[in-house]
């Protein structure tokens, strides 16, 4: 029986790695598009998005099964549980690429914008969160994970940032009122996938040491 189960633990622990991918190349692509103003590439991004669903849904068909044939304890349950919440946070990721290639797609059809905020340096940081969390959770590495909600407020001071760049721009050039609503929509997506990698890295942390850190900040500072 527990030999059993080590194999579907290790066939769910390569799918979960299979989604982390996917959801990671979907954000790496929409912001590619942003930045080259290509409606084509947005448009795969969106396109492509069924395939991150289904998959979400057989990892948690997968979950349920071995919840129910073989009741894990201790670290294997740990694991399941986590995976769960990971499969439901790297779902949403890729929505939030989504969101982002939509945005890319109206501001790659209309005249650019110019405001003195440099999407790249959010951009990067937010996705040098998500690939540390999903690093973290390739390598098993609570270490790794613990870094990850660190540069979370960094990602949020950018978006505060964002958000008064685009109120003073609206004052400014109120014809193009439209597009700088899309920019700062982008910002909030930047800035949720930064907040589920957190999620991803503090259910690592749990994976890993059974502890419950979500609502202790203090364990990041």
């Amino acid at each position: 029986m527990k030999r059993h189960m080590d194999r579907e633990v290790e066939k769910l622990k390569k799918h979960i790695l299979i989604l982390s991918a996917l959801a990671e190349e979907s954000v790496q692509r929409a912001v590619q598009a942003v930045s080259a103003r290509d409606t084509a590439l947005a448009a795969s991004v969106i396109e492509h998005d069924t395939d991150v669903d289904q998959m979400e849904v057989d990892i948690e068909e997968e979950c349920l099964k071995i919840l129910a044939l073989y009741q894990p304890v201790a670290s294997d349950l740990r694991f399941v549980v986590a995976v769960l919440k990971i499969n439901n946070d790297l779902e949403r990721v890729a929505d939030e690429a989504v969101n982002i290639a939509e945005r890319a797609d109206f501001l790659a059809r209309h005249a650019p914008v110019a405001i003195p905020f440099d999407f790249g340096i959010m951009s990067e940081k937010s996705q040098a969160m998500l690939r540390k969390s999903l690093d973290s959770l390739m390598t098993m590495n609570a270490g790794l994970a613990h870094q990850v909600g660190a540069d979370d407020d960094e990602v949020d001071e950018l978006n505060r940032q964002m958000y008064m760049h685009v109120q003073h721009a609206m004052r400014e050039h109120a014809g193009q009122i439209e597009c700088l609503v899309h920019l700062l929509s982008i910002s909030r997506h930047l800035e949720r996938i930064a907040d589920y990698a957190t999620n991803i890295a503090e259910e690592v942390v749990y994976m890993i040491e059974g502890d419950i850190i979500r609502h202790q900040t203090e364990v990041y500072r």
